[in-house]
């Protein structure tokens, strides 16, 4: 049940080949590269999955091979659409692929509660049943979402069994929603982990989120639930600089892709088009950051 998830799960990349094409292979290898460096569950189609470039049967084929691949951990598929017959459809899709549950985020262009409950009231006619995790991002979505409202929602609708909170700031609300007094959800923390540590004190069960160092993530998660916090703080810092060079949208993805393909996690560094590339000063500081890491790690 993903009200009890815990630790990270992996917000997952969708590799490509240099021609743009799905690269099944490097699903295997990055699979297995997240799993070695400690990954407890993956999210697949997200924002920074480019699942918005991915055409239906392209999807299908990226989270079948996401939750083979992943040998029983959870796998959650994003399934997000204005078009809430295609939410219902794929959502049943990933569910008898054997999905642990879907990731929703509400479409832009809702503007008030009453916009919003009546909006998840429907979907979860749709999908009744299904576990859900609930995205709370509004730099993407367009769309808030007030802390009682959220509350309204999960006591509403079982199916509800996860916040993906990413919302800023993000620290407050956090706190917020762990002091309701209703029914007890798992919350997933986002934005690239960039507070991770403050976020894991105000109550979250661990980051939802992408990194290309992921060992930063799983360690950080573990220190913190051995009431080590100075150290997942001092651990945190040392991979800060590169963190924060991966937390710039789109292009942070690719700066993450070209690290990943160092790594030997992925073969290709390739966004879909349309998306950035890395120029040569881009890559030069790629070069400086990771080696900088490195040698921090190395003392």
């Amino acid at each position: 049940m993903l009200n009890n998830a815990k630790g990270v799960y992996i917000v997952a990349q969708t590799p490509f080949d240099e021609a743009g094409n799905v690269d099944l292979h490097s699903i295997d290898t990055l699979v297995d590269f997240y799993i070695q460096h400690g990954a407890n569950g993956f999210t697949v189609l997200g924002v920074s999955g480019e699942a918005g470039k991915l055409n239906a049967d392209e999807a299908r084929q990226v989270a079948q091979r996401y939750i083979q691949r992943a040998g029983g951990l959870p796998v959650i598929i994003g399934v997000s659409n204005p078009s809430l017959a295609q939410l219902a459809s794929f959502s049943n899709e990933a569910m008898d692929l054997g999905a642990a549950g879907v990731m929703i985020a509400p479409p832009s262009g809702l503007q008030t509660d009453e916009d919003l409950l009546g909006y998840f009231a429907e979907a979860f006619r749709r999908i009744e049943g299904t576990p859900t995790v609930l995205q709370d991002f509004p730099f993407a979505s367009k769309v808030a979402m007030s802390v009682p409202l959220i509350h309204q929602l999960i006591e509403r609708h079982a199916e509800i069994q996860l916040i993906k909170e990413e919302d800023l700031p993000c620290l407050n609300k956090i706190s917020r929603l762990r002091e309701g007094a209703g029914r007890r959800v798992a919350i997933l923390t986002g934005n690239n982990a960039m507070y991770l540590p403050l976020e894991l004190q105000r109550g979250a069960d661990g980051p939802m989120a992408g990194f290309s160092y992921p060992e930063m993530l799983s360690q950080v998660y573990a220190l913190h639930q051995q009431g080590r916090a100075d150290e997942a703080d001092d651990l945190f810092d040392l991979y800060l600089p590169l963190l924060r060079y991966e937390a710039m949208g789109f292009w942070g993805v690719c700066a993450r892709k070209e690290v990943m393909r160092r790594r030997g996690a992925i073969r290709h560094a390739t966004l879909r088009t349309p998306g950035p590339k890395l120029s040569g000063h881009d890559l030069a500081e790629l070069d400086r950051l990771v080696a900088r890491l490195e040698r921090r790690l190395g003392r």
